[in-house]
């Protein structure tokens, strides 16, 4: 742009200086440049998110696993324990109403949590008990369901007035509920009195509520209470399938695995129960949530039962383990 400046009556030329700046071809090659700068962040970010919601989703199913899976051998190493008797327990004294009990059909009210020389009994593929110990629309169809009776690693220094005991001397032991303690063999001051712990392990499908959403199946448990009742207690979230094999038999080598075994789990006299040596575990954990563009046609085998392939969204872990009895009979 050219102007007339006057100066001293004299008009001077002044030429204005020329302003640089981006053309517009330049202007659309930088943002060219910048938008696919941005587009490889975007992709670099997108990577490291869906990364770490894989990490999170297996250390989701590693965690519930593995708890799982330890909760159990824990409470398998102690089945059998009664305390310091090792001959067979007396006629249990009078229990009273227990609420909610695990009984078959046809069992005597008070005979499943008196069967304390009963260390271990299960059921293949099915729930027998009644309703109110485990409701049908609380067992998820087609999974084992393990019970494991034992005392309590300490004995009690205090009786409470509900709670069923076990006393226990080296001669001989006796369960009853209450303060009162039964004699043994004419003394009336045995060695200890235990509390009595008695589970029931199986598979749920919900974890905490049928109407919760999404379902999230579940380890669950039945477990004898201190007032004498029976009552659900969650193991750990996300277990899917449980499948339990017991061995029969001497040494390792020679032992035999088997799905089921005659015998009630009321049954206060000998049973083929007595001969489990080892428990054979197997436990498939599952995300809580699908994990969408992931199809899982991955084929799992639990024991000799047929191969389970869910195609669907989520994943899942199969956790194994054998656990040898220490109190067996």
């Amino acid at each position: 742009m050219n102007r007339y400046i006057s100066a001293s009556g004299r008009k001077v030329f002044v030429r204005a200086s020329r302003q640089a700046g981006f053309t517009l071809i330049e202007m659309m090659i930088a943002i060219t440049i910048g938008l696919g700068i941005l587009a490889g962040l975007v992709g670099v970010l997108a990577t490291n998110s869906g990364n770490s919601r894989s990490n999170d989703r297996t250390s989701e199913l590693m965690t519930n696993g593995r708890y799982a899976l330890n909760s159990m051998k824990q409470e398998l190493r102690q089945a059998g324990f009664r305390g310091y008797t090792w001959a067979e327990p007396g006629t249990p004294g009078a229990l009273g109403a227990l609420g909610n009990e695990c009984l078959e059909a046809g069992a005597t009210a008070g005979s499943f949590v008196a069967n304390i020389r009963q260390g271990l009994w299960g059921a293949q593929s099915l729930n027998p008990f009644a309703a109110n110990c485990i409701p049908a629309a609380n067992y998820s169809d087609g999974n084992d369901l393990l019970v494991v009776r034992r005392l309590d690693n300490l004995p009690a220094t205090t009786l409470s007035a509900n709670t069923v005991y076990f006393q226990s001397s080296y001669a001989a032991g006796q369960m009853f509920r209450g303060t009162a303690v039964p004699t043994l063999f004419g003394s009336p001051t045995p060695l200890a009195s235990f509390p009595v712990k008695t589970y029931v392990y199986y598979i749920s499908p919900f974890t905490e509520a049928a109407n919760e959403s999404p379902l999230v199946p579940a380890l669950r448990r039945v477990a004898l209470q201190s007032d004498g009742s029976m009552a659900s207690e969650l193991v750990a979230s996300g277990i899917e399938r449980m499948n339990v094999q017991y061995g029969i038999g001497g040494a390792a080598s020679t032992t035999q695995y088997v799905n089921i075994i005659n015998g009630s789990s009321s049954d206060l006299t000998a049973t083929d129960w007595d001969s489990v040596k080892s428990v054979r575990i197997w436990l498939l954990a599952r995300n809580a949530t699908t994990e969408p563009g992931y199809t899982n046609a991955n084929s799992y085998v639990m024991g000799d039962r047929a191969a389970y392939v869910p195609n669907d969204s989520y994943r899942r872990q199969l956790f194994t383990t054998v656990v040898e009895l220490r109190n067996g009979r």
